[in-house]
Order: structure tokens, then sequence, then C-alpha cells
């Protein structure tokens, strides 16, 4: 008998191309798994999935090794900031202050 499937979705998105995979993985299979399953680390050149951070609906998994997925999860794989969204607000705010003390 084959062993049943379930439905999921790994996403990712780099600076420049974002990509949604679904996939049909056997119950029992992790997130980690589902990334290699998705072929991500072929996709984007430099994209370690060892040691990336991992999630499922927006909330991270601290052992992505061990989280069992269930049917329709979404395993959303995390990149580094390219700016800190506080210092960006605080400029933001700065430039904003400057401009108006003007005459």
């Amino acid at each position: 008998m084959a062993e049943p499937h379930i439905a999921v979705e790994v996403v990712h998105a780099a600076v420049d191309a974002q990509v949604l995979i679904a996939l049909q993985v056997p119950q029992g299979t992790t997130a980690s798994e589902a990334l290699v399953l998705a072929g991500l680390a072929e996709r984007f050149a430099g994209l370690d999935i060892a040691h990336c951070p991992v999630g499922v609906f927006g909330k991270l998994i601290k052992a992505p090794d061990e989280y069992v997925l269930q049917a329709g999860d979404r395993v959303e794989v995390y990149r580094p900031l390219l700016a800190d969204p506080m210092e960006v607000r605080r400029q933001r705010a700065a430039r904003a202050k400057a401009g108006r003390a003007k005459p």
C-alpha cells in the first residue's frame, strides 16, 4: 500500500526573486526534508538551507529537522534583513524633522 502524502508549500524570497513550490510529501516529512525536496539550494546560489532560519506560517521553528509537517503547512525560509527596521525608521524620522525645521 502506498504511503499517504500531504500537500505543503515551500516559499523563499531572495532580493531579486521569489518562489512558491507546492509539494506532495509523505506524512512524517520534516521541514528540513521539505526544503531539500523543494530544491531551494539548487535554485538560489549561496542559500545555505541548513543554517537559514525557517518558519511555518510566520512562526519561527527552532528545530526544522524535528518539526513534522501537517497538511497545508507553508514552510518559509527567511533571509537576513538588509537593514534594521528600527534604524530605518529613526533615519526617516530624522529626515522628516530636518525637513520641517528648514524655513
